[in-house]
This record gives structure tokens, sequence and C-alpha cells, in this order.
């Protein structure tokens, strides 16, 4: 059977094109496992748990009986009261001991009978005194590993099982138990409560503050990717350029799994039945790649649709994230912050040399279409550029200068007798309307990181394959304004570009309006004053 490109579920290498874990598996294992530890791998949707909790499974296997459980493998009913729990929870940890330890049960029938014990088990005492017993007899230490662990649907019993844990951990010189507990979801111990009920006022004490902390890098990175392709390319035969294409998946993704994965899978299956793609070489190029992100957000994925549902449980969650795209704020980085916490958690946010930015590119064009779609049933720029979208494509070509033009006529009509807080607050995002259904189905927009902020932000627009940067920039006088271009000019070198775009939004009343040309050197920068 050929190997493909896997977005659904676990991935397994004899089934999948995926990176190697075998580093990733190695680290947790030697830093975390084989010292004991209680620990949570906690992650937004997608991003390769379950399969990395597999894989270590059968890493450990070696030294340790490890035993996997699913906590959706257990119904509502099973968290109603301590006892179902109990036993739900029983029959799950038999049926894993059944599964992975029967070569220690055939030498001594008393193991088999202490763990048959198991389902006699109707309280959680009772429950962690038999594991206890188990533990003690058995020739190997034990691991456990508790996937989907935010699944419980009753927070008091899951933090009774959790305090449960802590207490032989504690205890475990006296009282044998797990060598190691391995906690798998979105939300971590500390914010489960989060997940039942969003609006409450919190506590934030946790009954299994004995937990190490999990920093092993869970993103991919670009040479890892590279090392995927490497493997594809030698069944395809593409002769694609493995490294840049790498390159360029990591720039749009930051290594997030199922984008990774996501990317690759539009390249290998769909693209090829574009007219415009007449062979594989052509699939895996630049234009591939921005035609593969243009499909994949128009897709109706989950991760999307639950970024949407959690931005509307946490209204202060999606404030944060409009003023980060919109007003270039810089806001910094603390894991004490709700909302920071939050977007880290659901994996929308990242640490980004100390501030709080959108964990990948693809993230932020799916928020920014969001916030925009939002914003175009009131937004009379985003009608405007609905409106006059046509005579903006030639060729399948965007006239950025046209574009400019008319935005400048529009946004002086409408905002220029707005004040100088209104200008700099909401310009920005005017601009980001008026553009969105113009490209809207065809082409991208995303804003580079390294410069926005709340003085300028560098739009770069993929339109069929072709590049557009636009810096928009609030006026801070004529030597700021020297140093925006000289780095639109760097820019421009960076993506071999002869034409630049500057939207400036200044607030010099002698100020004159409209579009001029700029040259630097061998480049032109069309510059839109408003």
């Amino acid at each position: 059977m050929n190997r493909y490109f896997n977005t659904e579920g676990i991935c397994e290498p004899r089934l999948h094109y995926m990176v190697n874990l075998e580093d990733r598996l190695e680290k947790i294992k030697r830093l975390l496992v084989d010292r004991g530890k209680y620990f949570t791998i906690t992650r937004g949707r997608q991003y390769g748990k379950t399969t990395t909790l597999q894989a270590l499974k059968h890493y450990l296997e070696t030294d340790y009986l490890v035993l996997f459980t699913d906590f959706q493998m257990l119904s509502s009913t099973s968290f109603k009261e301590e006892a179902s729990f109990s036993k739900a929870f029983a029959e799950i940890l038999e049926k894993a001991f059944q599964t992975t330890g029967t070569k220690y049960f055939k030498s001594c029938p008393i193991q088999e009978k202490s763990v048959s014990a198991l389902s006699d088990c109707t309280s959680l005492r009772t429950l962690f005194k038999q594991i206890s017993y188990i533990c003690k007899i058995l020739p190997v230490p034990v691991v456990l590993m508790i996937d989907e662990a935010d699944s419980a649907s009753d927070n008091q019993i899951f933090t009774d099982f959790l305090s449960m844990l802590r207490g032989y951990y504690l205890d475990r010189e006296n009282s044998p138990t797990f060598h190691s507990v391995i906690l798998a979801g979105v939300y971590d111990i500390k914010n489960l409560k989060l997940k039942l009920r969003p609006e409450a006022n919190h506590h934030y004490n946790s009954p299994w503050n004995i937990a190490a902390k999990f920093n092993i890098e869970m993103n991919f990175s670009a040479n890892q990717i590279a090392g995927m392709l490497l493997e594809y390319e030698s069944d395809h035969h593409t002769q694609m350029n493995v490294q840049m294409i790498a390159d360029e998946i990591y720039s749009y993704t930051s290594g997030y799994p199922y984008f990774v994965s996501a990317v690759c899978k539009i390249l290998d299956e769909e693209l090829p039945e574009i007219n415009a793609f007449p062979n594989e070489h052509s699939v895996w190029s630049h234009q591939g790649i921005a035609y593969a992100i243009n499909f994949l957000l128009k897709e109706d994925i989950s991760l999307f649709g639950n970024m949407a549902k959690q931005l509307d449980s946490y209204e202060d969650l999606r404030k944060m994230i409009e003023c980060i795209l919109y007003e270039g704020r810089k806001i910094a980085f603390s894991p004490l912050d709700r909302s920071v916490s939050l977007g880290t958690m659901f994996g929308f946010l990242k640490n980004e040399n100390g501030y709080t930015v959108v964990a990948n590119r693809i993230f932020e064009m799916a928020l920014l279409t969001m916030f925009s779609t939002k914003e175009s049933v009131n937004s009379d720029t985003w009608h405007y550029g609905q409106r006059e979208k046509n005579q903006f494509l030639s060729n399948g070509r965007l006239n950025m200068d046209l574009i400019l033009q008319k935005f400048t006529e529009h946004f002086t009509d409408i905002y220029g007798d707005n004040d100088e807080k209104f200008i700099e607050k909401y310009g920005r995002k005017f601009f980001l309307l008026y553009l969105k259904p113009i490209i809207n189905g065809t082409g991208n927009y995303y804003l580079e990181a390294q410069t926005r902020d709340a003085g300028r932000t560098d739009v770069i627009i993929d339109y069929l394959g072709c590049q557009y940067i636009v810096e928009m920039k609030i006026w801070h006088g004529n030597e700021y304004n020297k140093r925006g271009e000289l780095q639109l000019l760097e820019y421009l070198n960076y993506f071999h570009l002869q034409k630049g775009y500057l939207l400036s939004f200044n607030f010099n009343k002698s100020k004159e309006t409209g579009i001029k040309t700029i040259r630097l050197n061998d480049r032109i920068i069309i510059e839109a004053v408003v």
C-alpha cells in the first residue's frame, strides 16, 4: 500500500508520510518517564498529541508496562458519581492490563487474579488500593497514559481522581503506584474548570500540582518537514526543491502538525487535478503552496470552527487578538494573563521574543477572514471593495496601484474628518476590509510579524502565486518615513520584487493626499497618503 499524508486520526509510519518522532520520544523518556514524573501534554486540537502518545507507548514498552486509556471511551454517565466512574475506569484498566501485560500474567496466576479484581472496585479508594497492589507484584514499573483527559464531564469526580493520583505519588515509597502518569488534552489542569463554566469565577489551585513541566517541542521544524518530504520525493520523483518547499510550508504553518500534513495532502491529492499544474514538479512549487493555502482556508475544518467557538466564548481573548492584528498593539506575553493563557492553550497564540503573537500565518489568515466577515455587515469600505473589485483584476494579476488610489479616495471621503485617535486605531483595519472582497476566494494576505507594531505593519498579499507588499504606517515624521521606505526595500529584495507600496496615515494638517511614485535604486515604491 502506498503511503499518503494523513489528517484524520493517528499517523503511522508504515501508512503515512510523517515527521520522524524519534528525538521527541527519546527526550520524553529520558527527561520525564525514566525519572518517574507525572506530567501533562497540553496542546491545541490536532497537534499530534494522540499520535505522540501512541508512538511513545511503543517506544516505552521495552522497559515498562504501558497502560493506554482514552477518557472519550467513558460515557457521560460514568462521571455522574464516584462509584460509576471507579467501575468504568477499572474496566478500562483491566482491558489495558490484559492487552499489554499478558506475558507477565502467564507466569504468575496471582497477578492475573489481581487484575480481574479491578472490576469489583466501586470507589476511588478501593480502586487505587488494588492498583497499588498490582504495581507492587508486577516485575516492571507501570506507566499510565490517559488521552483526552479533559473529556471528564464532571469536574468534581475528575478532581477527586487527580487528588488520589497525587496522594499515591507523594506516598509511593510506602504505597507502590504508577511509575509515571501522562495526561493529554487541550485544557491543562489549571484551566480545566474553564472548559465547563467559562463565565464563572475560578480558583487555580490544582489537585495535581506535582505535575512536571512538559517543555518538549511539539511543533515540527523546517528540517523535520524536509525529512518527511525527502521520503515522499524518493517515492514520487517530483524533482522538487525539498528544502525550499519545507521552508515555505514552515513559514505558513510554524510547524503546527495538522497544518503541515494538510498542506502536503492538498499538494499531493488536490492540485494535480487542476489544469494550472500540468505535472508534479509544478505542484510542489511556490505557486502550488499558495494554492494549497487558499484551498485549506476555504475548507470547513474543525480547527477553524473550534477557534470561532472559543472566541465567541471568551470575548476578552477575541478583543486582544483584534488589537494585535488590527492595531499592531504589542502585548507582553504573560502566562498569568487569562486571555494570553487561554489563547496559548488553544494553540492560537504563542510567545515570540516576549510578546504575544498569533501562532502561525494560517491561523492569522483565518482570524482576519473571520473578523472581516463579521465587520463586513456594517462596513462601508468592505462594500466599496466588493462593488469595485472587478476593475482591479487584469490577466490574473492585481492592479495594486488602482486599489490604493481608490481606497485613498474612499477613505478621505468617509473618514477624513475623524480625529487622529480614530484613524490610528482603525485605519489599517479599514484597508484590510477594503482589500478582502477584492482577493477573496482567490488570494490571501497576512501581516508580517517582524513589523507588526503601533507604528507600521507590512501586509503580504499572495494572489495566484504573485506577491504584493504593502506597508501600512502611521505618520511619525520624515525620518520615520525614510526608515519605512528602506525596510520596504529590504522586503522587495527578499521577495525579488520590483515594486512595493506604502499606505501612509498622515495627521499633518498640511499633508497632500493621493498617490505618488518614489524611486529607490532600481525599485519603485507607490505611496498613497490619506
